[in-house]
């Protein structure tokens, strides 16, 4: 309760103070951007400032460093945003040294029901428009930073998406690690609802294409997995809440193949109580995520209680 506490007096300070200052250099560590692990006070940043990139990100003069030669790029789930979605992981990942790039993606007009964060709502859209809407921004990154591979961390869908980048539009060359936070890899039931005849024409109607693409048995999910869940020399890791309640059931986002690893949260701490959304904003989830990108120097989590939506 105490890092909620702190997490909602951080959240109107934001609302009333504006947004955080801009990152600085690697060469001024005292002005680093600081870290928030809050699904409230990113909720309430989005709302003080949409279709803004989160702190940390977005630097196109980034040079990545020898320790962390590839730059990560940030994919958010459906209906989110990445001001909302990586608000606690980008500032992180640029206090680590990382050279972060994030966007928005699957938009469509005339669809409203998105978390704060965007003018329009972002990954609505087919998803494998949004996974060529990917490819194009990860050679833009690649440009601009003169790596030749990139890191990609997303949420939900945004953990899923890329896999059709790696497999069908060429993105495994381009591409070292694919980490998933609560990732749709086999589609979701829906807590059972998408079983039951026209739940997933009426949820398309509501939300847009990417949530049908997302149903399990869907003609995208067939396609997808066929043939394997991966693709040679990409590196996955895959975290995952035991109390998923939107990707369900639960175990349908771990993968299957070589180079894959699967983490269930409650397994490394089973008082983390994080949820769909929560595991943004998870520290020990997000300590995973770092732990992932760089296995050289792997670090444990710490084991504290997190809440639903929140994390902490």
């Amino acid at each position: 309760m105490r890092r909620l506490r702190i997490a909602l007096v951080v959240a109107v300070g934001l609302v009333v103070g504006g947004s955080f200052a801009a990152p600085a250099s690697a060469d001024t560590p005292a002005m680093r951007p600081p870290v928030v692990y809050s699904g409230v006070a990113a909720l309430a940043t989005a709302t003080a400032h949409p279709d803004t990139a989160p702190v940390g990100s977005n630097d196109w003069s980034c040079v990545p460093s020898a320790a962390h030669p590839r730059p990560v790029v940030l994919v958010h789930g459906t209906v989110e945003n990445m001001t909302y979605n990586w608000f606690s992981l980008s500032p992180l990942l640029a206090d680590e040294g990382y050279c972060v790039f994030a966007f928005n993606y699957g938009q469509e007009p005339g669809i409203h029901v998105g978390l704060p964060g965007a003018t329009q709502t972002g990954g609505v859209a087919p998803v494998a428009d949004s996974a060529h809407e990917l490819a194009r921004f990860v050679d833009r990154v690649r440009a601009a930073t003169g790596s030749s591979k990139v890191d990609i961390v997303g949420h939900s869908q945004g953990g899923m998406m890329p896999r059709y980048f790696l497999k069908f539009l060429g993105g495994a060359a381009k591409v070292h690690t694919l980490v998933g936070l609560a990732p749709s890899n086999h589609g979701t039931t829906v807590d059972g609802l998408a079983l039951l005849p026209g739940v997933p024409q009426l949820l398309t109607l509501g939300l847009g294409p990417s949530v049908h693409d997302q149903i399990a048995g869907s003609a995208f999910m067939d396609e997808l997995n066929a043939g394997g869940d991966t693709v040679p020399a990409v590196r996955y890791t895959v975290i995952e809440s035991s109390l998923d309640e939107v990707v369900t059931p639960y175990s349908s986002a771990f993968l299957t193949g070589p180079n894959v690893t699967n983490i269930l949260l409650q397994q490394q701490c089973p008082g983390d109580l994080s949820d769909h959304l929560a595991i943004s904003f998870d520290a020990t989830a997000l300590r995973d995520v770092l732990n992932a990108l760089d296995p050289a120097h792997a670090v444990a989590p710490r084991c504290d209680v997190t809440l639903p939506v929140n994390g902490g």
